[in-house]
């Protein structure tokens, strides 16, 4: 997981500490740490979007607030659900090309070693190697099948050898959906467990929900390199701009919906 760069005094003491040489062979023989950020920030954002997309529709309507939590509720969990399934599908399927790629790399090198040894010569030529120091790369790489393959997967058809866990992302996904998506019905909640708590759900659930954009944003500044109030407010304009439309699209249909007494 990587972090904006941080140029104070322990931080210098510390990437001097992770640049020892036991250190840098500890962290080799851990290999790569998947980030699941981009999962958990999809699902917060998607999630905060859509269930306030209800209730600013419900709201621009004019129906009930019980619609509102029972709508609300409805497509938190039935959203959260098919879009941690749609990741976890999407995050296998590129495993499983992973994989076939892999088994054909290895045929090719079986079938076809002099055509797949010259394919490693050009792609480290292309990399700058020259003369004796090309021959010896070429020679270690193609002494390794293992190793050899690997290359072809990343410098030939450009792909990542360690990729997510599809049931870590689609629990990232599901987790920030529902725990970010229930912020703008919470005020709703409220007001149906203790009638009359909340006056004006649909102003708190905005403010609520606005800042619930702004925080996930500045969360993701700090594995970024952008600031967090410019994160924040940049996620803030994305969620401001659906919310907008699904008030405004629930306004101008108003007159398409059955009457409901207020509640």
């Amino acid at each position: 997981m990587s972090k904006r760069y941080d140029d104070s005094e322990e931080a210098h003491r510390r990437h001097r500490r992770e640049h020892t040489r036991r250190a840098i062979a500890q962290r080799l023989e851990d290999g790569h740490r998947h980030s699941y950020l981009r999962d958990f920030i999809y699902g917060a954002i998607d999630g905060a979007v859509t269930t306030f997309a209800v209730v600013a529709g419900v709201t621009g309507a004019g129906m009930a607030s019980g619609v509102v939590i029972v709508l609300g509720l409805a497509n938190l969990l039935a959203d959260g659900f098919s879009m941690a399934v749609s990741n976890y599908l999407g995050t296998r399927a590129e495993r499983q090309l992973l994989d076939a790629h892999r088994h054909a790399e290895r045929r090719h090198i079986e079938t076809y070693p002099k055509g797949e040894v010259e394919e490693v010569r050009q792609i480290y030529a292309r990399k700058g190697f020259k003369g004796k120091a090309l021959k010896q790369a070429v020679s270690a790489i193609t002494s390794d099948i293992g190793q050899w393959v690997d290359t072809m997967l990343q410098d030939e058809l450009g792909l990542a050898l360690n990729g997510p866990r599809p049931l870590r992302a689609a629990t990232a996904t599901f987790v920030a959906f529902v725990a970010v998506g229930a912020v703008p019905l919470a005020p709703y909640v409220l007001d149906w467990l203790r009638p009359g708590s909340v006056a004006e759900p649909f102003w708190p659930s905005l403010v609520m929900t606005a800042v619930a954009f702004f925080l996930v944003g500045a969360l993701k500044s700090r594995f970024v390199a952008q600031r967090w109030h410019t994160a924040g407010l940049e996620t803030l304009a994305i969620g401001g701009v659906a919310a907008g439309l699904a008030y405004g699209v629930g306004y101008l249909l108003q007159s398409l919906v059955v009457d409901l007494p207020p509640g």
